[in-house]
């Protein structure tokens, strides 16, 4: 069997676990393809942003299990993943990738509710008369 690269890959309350391969360039999410499994165009070339960066579209497959969040999310994590398991592969990648800014896990989460407010920021509606 053919090496195969494994790395995880984070965004919001997503996680990308993903497999990387030599093949013809298959992308299967849980299952599915990545056109029927993300829908929007914009997430399928996000999600190709980093095998494009690598020069290496066809030459990969790409198998993964995405959980938790939505798809936005998930296309983000499955981005930051396949970005980090090019990198297991070719160390050579590193400075590319992180130009791009595909190897920083992006902070920017949910904020909490805070006590008395109706959400994190918003308050309860005040009615004056």
């Amino acid at each position: 069997m053919a090496q195969e690269y494994y790395a995880t890959g984070h965004r919001k309350n997503a996680t990308a676990k993903v497999w990387l391969s030599p093949g013809e360039g298959r992308i299967i999410v849980n299952g599915l393809a990545l056109s029927e499994y993300v829908c929007r165009p914009t997430l399928t070339l996000m999600v190709q942003e980093p095998l494009q960066l690598a020069e290496s579209v066809g030459t990969f497959d790409v198998r993964a299990k995405c959980l938790g969040g939505g798809i936005a999310g998930q296309a983000g994590a499955l981005r930051h993943g396949i970005a980090r398991a090019l990198v297991a592969m070719d160390p050579g990648l590193r400075t590319v990738m992180r130009r791009a800014g595909l190897l920083t896990r992006d902070p920017r989460v949910k904020e909490r509710k805070k006590y008395g407010r109706k959400r994190a920021r918003r308050g309860f509606q005040f009615k004056k008369r």
